[in-house]
């Protein structure tokens, strides 16, 4: 293949550009995935080290780029331990926007059916926005956790399960201020309510507005690392919130929740 340029005695064709348009593209998303997070201040000295050793290994000096060159060897498996929460995240969202066919072999092979049909899917989502509104209009506290794993991982120890079809005043009666089960949260799996008075892992980021409590950051915590969509009625202000992916979006209407609702339950699934 025909060179483009020769640099320092090298040269160079198009497939070295397009090998460096791919890094700089990876190193894009990574800041985008690692933003907000407590690993991006370790991402930014990973980065620092690696352009320290391709810099002393372009000046030739060898004692430096040996040091360099064993403590990256020695450190893939360190970012391995220290990105695992990230690494899982980042295989999450591919599986997530992975195109797959509902009738496909592989989807019925591995994939539960969580759903029947639509109706169904249509249904838990019209009991949700109902117990939501009137949750919102009291200014009743609550945190509902919907998740797309029958694995779902939490806090068993002092969390109560249930197993219960999803109802709206059920959710309404777990989450009033004299029920033993309305602190914590409720987590729906599926078409069942699965348990109530969970404790969730709680948010770090830093970016996290300041005068959001407890339920907010929870709710950002549980959607950092897993697939699952967390809504959040806010027992000072009586607004919504919702948190997917590690974002949270306040304020939203019972339209907005709604759509969210559409898309993570009936457009997320896949067909």
């Amino acid at each position: 293949m025909e060179d483009l340029f020769q640099f320092n005695g090298f040269r160079y064709n198009w497939l070295n550009v397009l090998d460096l348009a791919i890094v700089i593209f990876l190193v894009i998303q990574l800041y985008r995935l690692l933003k907000g997070s407590l690993a991006f201040n370790i991402f930014v000295g990973l980065l620092m080290v690696y352009f320290a050793y391709f810099m002393v290994e372009l000046l030739h000096m060898p004692i430096l780029t040996l040091i360099l060159q064993n403590f990256i060897n020695i450190g893939l498996i360190a970012i391995i331990i220290i990105f695992q929460p990230e690494i899982r995240k980042f295989l999450l969202v591919l599986g997530k926007k992975a195109p797959l066919s509902k009738d496909s072999f592989f989807t019925k092979l591995f994939l539960p059916d969580k759903f029947k049909s639509y109706k169904e899917e249509e249904n838990i989502i019209d009991e949700v926005v109902t117990a939501v509104s009137h949750m919102a209009a009291t200014s009743t506290g609550a945190l509902i956790v919907l998740s797309n794993s029958y694995r779902v991982k939490f806090d068993t120890a002092s969390s109560i399960s249930l197993d219960s079809n999803i109802n709206a005043k059920l959710l309404e009666s777990i989450f009033c201020k004299g029920s033993p089960l309305h602190d914590g949260a409720l987590i729906i799996v599926g078409n069942k309510i699965l348990a109530a008075k969970v404790i969730l892992p709680v948010s770090e980021n830093p970016n996290l507005p300041l005068q959001v409590g407890l339920r907010h950051r929870s709710a950002v915590g549980i959607t950092e690392h897993s697939d699952n969509l967390a809504i959040v009625v806010s027992e000072e202000r009586g607004t919504i919130s919702y948190a997917e992916d590690g974002t949270l979006t306040q304020d939203v209407s019972l339209e907005d929740l709604k759509s969210k609702l559409y898309e993570v339950l009936v457009e997320g699934y896949p067909g």
